[in-house]
């Protein structure tokens, strides 16, 4: 979460333990504290979605990549190589297995293996005189598709990561307007217990922030994915 929810958040939960360690039995106090008790819990879950989309994203942009680097090594260099061979007998079929150096993203890479995979298929009966396995084209298939799982999962961890952002900052705001509606009665209890006002003066205060100014936001930055790479 970016730092000036963080920071809002963090005052929540402290202005939320004052107040569990000094209770009101004040009806518009109770309401308040009720409220900002539910706001901190929305905020944990919103902080562990968060988490958990970033943790996703970075997952399946490692699990693309270790995808990549096999389909190369392995499966797009054997069509390569085949394709080659077979191009005494169909020309086209040289250039059809010819991975495409404009492949420069994770996008482009699937494109372009997608095709070799479908164009070996539609061809796969001359290709097996040239040494074409179809173990190998197979398995080009299946990690394809745990490719596709993979941008799945990135695509979903990256909309929770955006979900969770917009709530944890929603949250906030609303941890802030409760505090200041507990703070004038606070201020009203303690005003003979100097002792217990400053406890809440610095409970209840965004750190890093003058009390009663305003902060600078502070854009949330999307996890790196690393989409964008050499496909060769």
């Amino acid at each position: 979460m970016n730092a000036q929810s963080r920071r809002k958040i963090e005052m929540g939960t402290r202005a939320l333990e004052f107040s569990r360690a000094h209770p009101d039995a004040d009806p518009g106090y109770a309401a308040a504290a009720a409220k900002l008790e539910q706001l901190v819990a929305r905020a944990a879950e919103a902080a562990t979605a968060q988490r958990s989309g970033i943790v996703d994203v970075r997952a399946a942009s490692a699990r693309k990549g270790d995808l990549r680097r096999t389909m190369l090594s392995v499966h797009i260099s054997h069509l390569a190589q085949v394709g080659q061979e077979a191009a005494a007998e169909n020309h086209e079929l040289g250039k059809m297995f010819r991975f495409k150096p404009t492949a420069s993203t994770f996008l482009a890479f699937r494109s372009a293996a997608g095709a070799m995979k479908d164009e070996a298929q539609a061809y796969r009966e001359l290709l097996v005189k040239y040494g074409l396995s179809g173990s190998v084209l197979e398995e080009l298939g299946q990690r394809l598709e745990q490719f596709d799982a993979a941008v799945a999962l990135g695509n979903a961890g990256r909309a929770a990561h955006m979900r969770a952002t917009a709530e944890l900052r929603a949250v906030s705001a609303g941890i802030g307007r409760a505090v200041r509606v507990m703070d004038g009665r606070n201020r009203q209890r303690f005003q003979q217990e100097q002792s217990l006002l400053a406890e809440w003066i610095s409970a209840s205060t965004v750190l890093g922030q003058p009390r009663g100014g305003p902060a600078t936001p502070t854009p949330e930055p999307m996890p790196s994915t690393g989409d964008v790479r050499p496909a060769a």
